[in-house]
């Protein structure tokens, strides 16, 4: 590594031990409802974009996290982001043309049936 990486490197370092915790989880969770948001096909362009596949496994790994992370941060944050994954659950329920059985969509075995 040159100089001017390594000074990158511990920047980068330096930089992610000032976050709060809270910050990283709900930053990571609005990237994965994001990128399941496209894969649902909720973008500008769902005919090249819905990948339901792909956004199974997004929505399940949201689900994940936000059940994981719930008790230790704060509901004004749970809250907010329980209602964009229980959005993107619906949303995966309508774009499906045999949609799953109650209960065994995409994170529903992290949050319970959805819908």
């Amino acid at each position: 590594m040159t100089d001017s990486n390594e000074q990158e490197a511990l920047q980068a370092t330096r930089d992610i031990a000032d976050v709060a915790a809270v910050e990283i989880i709900t930053t990571a969770s609005v990237h994965l409802m994001s990128a399941a948001a496209v894969k649902v096909g909720l973008a500008d362009d769902p005919a090249t974009q819905t990948d339901l596949d792909e956004a199974r496994k997004l929505i399940t790994a949201l689900a994940g996290l936000i059940t994981a992370a719930a008790p230790d941060i704060s509901d004004m944050h749970a809250r907010s982001l329980r209602d964009g994954l229980r959005s993107l659950q619906l949303a995966f329920r309508e774009a499906s043309s045999i949609p799953d059985p109650i209960g065994q969509g995409p994170g529903e075995k992290f949050t319970g049936p959805v819908n």
